[in-house]
C-alpha cells in the first residue's frame, strides 16, 4: 500500500477519507468491545498502587453501545434458558442469623423501649435524640447483612374496594401448593416430560389498522387518548394477570416476560411460564383480568396556555410543629399552587384522593383490559421450539419501543406523533406536573412545574407511554439474580482462558474505586483505550477458539464464547 500524501490531496478528497477514531469504533464493535468505556481508578489499599480500568458502560440500547447491548441480550437469554424448565425447587430459605445480628436486634429493642418511655412521659426534646440513635442502629443492621426494616410503614396504604367489577366474571380458585414447578407427564419409555407455556398478550383495538402497516385507516377516529392511557398503565395490568394466573393455577407460577411494541406501537407481552395450564383457562384469565386506575378526574381541562396555576410559598408552619429551617412539611411541600384568578389553593394530591374516597358514586379514571388476541403455545424443554421462543423473547431487547418505528415511512411517523401528542398532557404518575392542568397539585409539588413538560420516562418519544421495565422476571425463576448469572458467565470465561478471577471477589474491601476526572493529564485518549481493549479481546478470542471448550455436553459456538468473555 502506497502512503497517502496529504499535501497532494484536494479538500474534497480529504473529506472522503475515513476518520481514524470512527474506524477504531467500528473495529471495537466487530470485536465485541464497549465503545463508551468508563474509566475508573482502582486503588489497592494493601500496596498503595493504583491502576486505570476500563469498565463497560453496560447500556442495553443498541443505538448507544451495540456490544454492551448484545452482551446484555445474551445474558438475558441465559437467564431465561436456565429458569424455564427447572427440575428442582429453587432454594429460597434465608441463612440463619449470626450472633452479631441477634445482638443488634436485641439492642435495637432496648433503644426502642427507652424511646417509647420518653415519648409517653411527654419529653419531646429527647425523642429526637432517640430517633437519631435508632436511625444509626438501623444502618448498622443493614450493614450487618439483614434486609427489610424494623420501622414498619410510615403511613397506611390507601386502597379501594377489592370486589370484582360486575362486568367481569369470577375466576376459579384452587388451593395453593407450596411449589414453583408445574405438572409433569410420563411419555414413551418412561421419559418424564415437563411442558411449559409461551403466552402472548395484546391490548384491545383503538380503531381500524391498515393490514401489514400498523397505521390507522382513519387517524381522526382512532382513539389515541385510550391508547395513551393503556400504554401508561400496561405494567399494572400485567401484575394483575400474574396474580390471577397464580390463583387459578394453584401454585407459585414463575415467569420470564418481555414487553415489545406492535406495529401499531401499542405494547404487548411475551411471557415464558414454568408449568402448564389448559389453553382455555389461560384465555379466560386474560379475558377477565383488568386494572382500575383510582386517580382524580383528568378529563376536564381547567388551566392551559398562559392561564396556569401560580406557586406561592407557605408563609406559616402548622401549629405545634417545628421544622428545621422551615423546609420540611407533613406532605413534603414548601408551598402550594393557587388559582391565578381567585387565589384559591388547589387541592393537594392526598386531599384529592380523600375526596375520591368519600364519593360513593365515584368511578375509576381508567379501566385497562387485554385484547381478544391471546396466543398460548406449549413448549417442551430442550426442543427447537424452546430455543426459538427464547430468541423471540429477546429479539427487541436492544431497542427502545420507539426505535422499532420505520423512519422512512411518513405514515408511521405521523402515527407516532399523534400518540406522543396524546401523551403530552396525560398524567403519568401522582407526581406528574400535568395534574396542574386539571386543577390538582401533583404529589410532592414544587415550584417550576408546568403542564406538558413532564420529564418522566413515559412522555419521551422513544418509550411511547410505557415507563415500566422491559424484562419482567419472577423472583424464583432461576434462583439467581442477573448479577449472579453475569458472574457465572465471567467465571466460565476466565477458567477457559486460564486467567485469574477478579481479585475483588476474595476481598471486596481491599480496593477503592474512584472515577477519573475529566481532563486528567494521565488519562489516555478514547482511541488508545479502544485499541488496547481490542487487542486484549483478540487475544481472548484466539485462546477460546484454540480450546475444545464444552459446556453441558454441547460445543459452545465461537460467538457465544466471545460474548461470554
Amino acid at each position: 500500500m502506497n502512503p497517502v500524501n496529504d499535501r497532494t490531496l484536494s479538500r474534497a478528497e480529504k473529506q472522503k477519507m475515513p476518520v481514524a477514531l470512527d474506524v477504531a469504533v467500528e473495529v471495537a464493535k466487530a470485536n465485541g468491545v464497549c465503545i463508551r468505556p468508563i474509566l475508573l481508578r482502582r486503588l489497592d489499599t494493601h500496596t498503595g498502587q493504583s491502576e486505570d480500568v476500563n469498565v463497560p458502560c453496560g447500556s442495553t440500547r443498541e443505538t448507544v453501545c451495540p456490544p454492551c447491548a448484545k452482551r446484555n441480550q445474551q445474558l438475558r437469554k441465559a437467564q431465561c434458558r436456565q429458569g424455564w424448565h427447572l427440575e428442582a425447587e429453587p432454594v429460597t430459605a434465608p441463612d440463619p442469623a449470626t450472633e452479631d445480628q441477634r445482638w443488634l436486634i436485641e439492642f435495637r429493642a432496648d433503644v426502642q423501649a427507652k424511646r417509647d418511655e420518653v415519648e409517653s412521659n411527654g419529653m419531646s426534646e429527647e425523642v429526637a435524640d432517640w430517633d437519631a440513635a435508632i436511625q444509626a442502629i438501623d444502618e448498622e443492621i443493614r450493614a450487618a447483612g439483614m434486609r427489610g426494616t424494623l420501622s414498619g410503614r410510615a403511613a397506611p396504604r390507601r386502597s379501594r374496594s377489592t370486589r370484582r367489577r360486575q362486568d367481569a366474571p369470577d375466576l376459579p380458585r384452587r388451593a395453593m401448593r407450596p411449589t414453583t414447578l408445574g405438572r409433569t407427564f410420563t411419555g414413551t419409555e418412561g421419559k418424564v416430560l415437563r411442558p411449559s407455556l409461551f403466552i402472548t398478550l395484546t391490548l384491545p383495538s383503538y380503531g381500524r389498522i391498515r393490514s401489514g402497516q400498523g397505521v390507522p385507516v382513519d387517524p381522526a377516529s382512532y382513539d389515541y387518548a385510550r391508547a395513551a392511557r393503556d400504554a401508561l398503565h400496561f405494567s399494572k395490568l400485567v401484575d394483575r394477570f400474574v396474580q390471577n394466573l397464580r390463583r387459578v393455577a394453584g401454585y407459585d407460577v414463575q415467569y420470564f416476560a418481555t414487553v415489545e411494541p406492535q406495529k401499531r406501537l401499542a405494547p404487548h407481552l411475551h411471557m415464558a411460564i414454568r408449568g402448564t395450564l389448559p389453553r382455555a383457562e389461560v384465555k379466560a384469565i386474560a379475558a377477565t383480568t383488568y386494572h382500575q386506575v383510582w386517580w382524580p378526574e383528568a378529563d376536564e381541562v381547567r388551566f392551559e396556555g398562559e392561564h396556569l396555576p401560580v406557586w406561592a410559598p407557605r408563609a406559616d408552619l402548622p401549629e405545634g410543629q417545628s421544622y428545621p429551617d422551615g423546609q420540611s412539611y407533613p406532605d413534603g411541600q414548601t408551598g402550594d399552587y393557587l388559582d391565578p384568578d381567585t387565589g384559591e389553593v388547589l387541592p393537594t394530591w392526598h386531599e384529592a384522593l380523600d375526596r375520591l374516597d368519600q364519593d360513593e358514586t365515584a368511578e375509576p379514571l381508567h379501566v385497562i383490559r387485554f385484547g381478544d388476541q391471546v396466543d398460548v403455545q406449549g413448549v417442551l424443554a430442550g426442543t427447537p421450539d424452546a430455543d426459538q421462543c427464547i430468541r423471540y423473547l429477546s429479539k427487541y431487547l436492544t431497542k427502545s419501543l420507539g426505535e422499532t418505528l420505520d423512519a422512512d415511512d411518513p405514515a408511521r411517523r405521523e402515527h407516532a406523533a399523534h400518540l406522543v401528542e396524546a401523551l403530552r398532557y396525560e398524567p403519568c404518575s401522582p407526581s406528574c406536573p400535568n395534574w396542574l392542568r386539571y386543577g390538582v397539585q401533583p404529589k410532592g409539588a414544587k415550584p417550576g412545574m408546568t403542564p406538558g413538560r413532564c420529564r418522566g420516562k413515559a412522555h419521551k418519544p422513544e418509550h411511547l407511554g410505557y415507563a415500566g421495565r422491559r424484562v419482567l422476571v419472577s423472583r424464583k425463576w432461576s434462583n439467581k439474580t442477573l448479577a449472579e448469572h453475569k458472574r457465572d458467565r465471567r467465571t466460565w470465561a476466565m477458567e477457559a482462558l486460564g486467567l485469574a478471577d477478579d481479585p475483588t471477589a476474595a476481598d471486596p474491601h481491599r480496593y477503592v474505586w474512584k472515577p477519573v476526572p475529566a481532563g486528567d493529564a494521565d488519562t489516555p485518549s478514547l482511541t488508545l483505550r479502544l485499541l488496547r481493549m481490542v487487542a486484549e479481546r483478540q487475544r481472548w478470542r484466539a485462546t477460546l477458539l484454540a480450546l475444545d471448550v464444552r459446556a453441558e455436553g454441547r460445543q459452545i459456538p465461537a460467538v457465544e464464547m466471545r460474548e461470554a468473555a
